[in-house]
């Protein structure tokens, strides 16, 4: 059995939910390796399914599938981003009660295990001090206080292209972003911590083991812990396999692809450029086993018998095009 991410690397619930209710249906989709587009076939068979961990900032979409999902026998739990920000730096996301409201019902309709809020990353600047992420995140803790019992939470990592999309909005809009020091981020986590505890939650951090602290735990966003509370009878601990450095998620297979996502957000590492986001958004075939398809891969049969040296000449004259299979 596996854990299937959808994703971190788009918002599928938000976008893509009738695609991956199909797939769900047909019990398998194909995942595309962004370096060099081999192609895998991933079982969405529920009994080769150990979870599903969906990522995202708008479940609405797919709230009308999840009884759909329950009772094919799927166990899936959620992390639902809620930040905040002013719309320089959030182009696109649902108003903030909006979402409050949403992650509210979710929540009642499954439990506070199984939705994990994530205020995540962290940005300073000028518009977005210290003091305005203790206001944002007290209203948001006081919100969501019984509705969930974690929060994962990180610092931006300023990498080229978040470095680039940054700068030009910053132009735009004359902000000043900073890059805070160790001892600044520590202080912030503290505060954060505080707030959080007398609200019943507990902070995670994602990706940064120097903020570890009392009453600040190490993050598994893929974690088995939240899956053995949802599966009490799975004893099995999956190995550790880092995303990037010091992550501490399990074993997953992520089914999303890169510049697929329609929010815009400024900070985003898993979008490139936005217009070719939307690009890729309108030539999502919900039909189809991948999410996105390349002009490279038009009208391939991706389900031919894999192994075969039909299959690998039809799927492309490179050998990354060779189809593979995952498990």
């Amino acid at each position: 059995m596996k854990i299937i991410s959808a994703s971190r690397r788009t918002d599928i619930p938000a976008f893509y939910s009738k695609w991956f209710i199909n797939q769900i249906k047909a019990g398998f989709c194909h995942k595309l390796n962004p370096y060099n587009y081999q192609v895998y076939r991933v079982s969405l068979q529920p009994e080769d399914c150990l979870a599903i961990t969906f990522w995202t900032r708008n479940p609405q979409p797919l709230l009308p599938y999840l009884d759909f999902l329950t009772n094919q026998g799927y166990v899936y739990y959620f992390h639902f981003s809620i930040n905040g920000y002013p719309k320089a730096i959030e182009t696109n996301n649902p108003p903030i009660q909006k979402s409050i409201e949403t992650f509210q019902n979710l929540s009642q309709k499954l439990s506070p295990n199984q939705i994990q809020w994530r205020y995540d990353p962290i940005l300073l600047s000028n518009i977005t001090p210290f003091s305005y992420h203790l206001e944002k995140f007290e209203f948001l803790s006081q919100k969501l206080e019984g509705y969930t019992k974690r929060c994962y939470f990180s610092f931006v990592n300023f990498y080229g292209k978040t470095e680039r999309n940054l700068g030009k909005v910053a132009v735009k809009n004359n902000i000043k972003f900073q890059h805070p020091s160790l001892e600044e981020k520590q202080q912030l986590t503290k505060q954060l911590r505080d707030i959080a505890k007398v609200r019943g939650i507990t902070l995670y951090s994602c990706c940064d083991d120097t903020l570890i602290s009392e009453g600040v735990k190490k993050a598994h966003c893929i974690d088995m812990d939240i899956i053995q509370i949802l599966r009490p009878n799975f004893k099995t601990r999956l190995k550790v396999a880092p995303t990037r450095e010091e992550c501490g998620c399990v074993e997953s297979v992520d089914i999303g692809i890169y510049d697929t996502c329609g929010f815009g957000c400024q900070y985003c590492y898993a979008t490139n450029s936005r217009n070719t986001a939307l690009k890729r958004m309108r030539e999502n075939n919900p039909n189809d086993t991948l999410l996105w398809r390349p002009a490279k891969l038009k009208d391939i049969d991706l389900n031919l018998k894999e192994g075969s040296k039909k299959e690998k000449k039809s799927v492309g004259s490179s050998p990354e095009y060779i189809q593979g299979k995952l498990f």
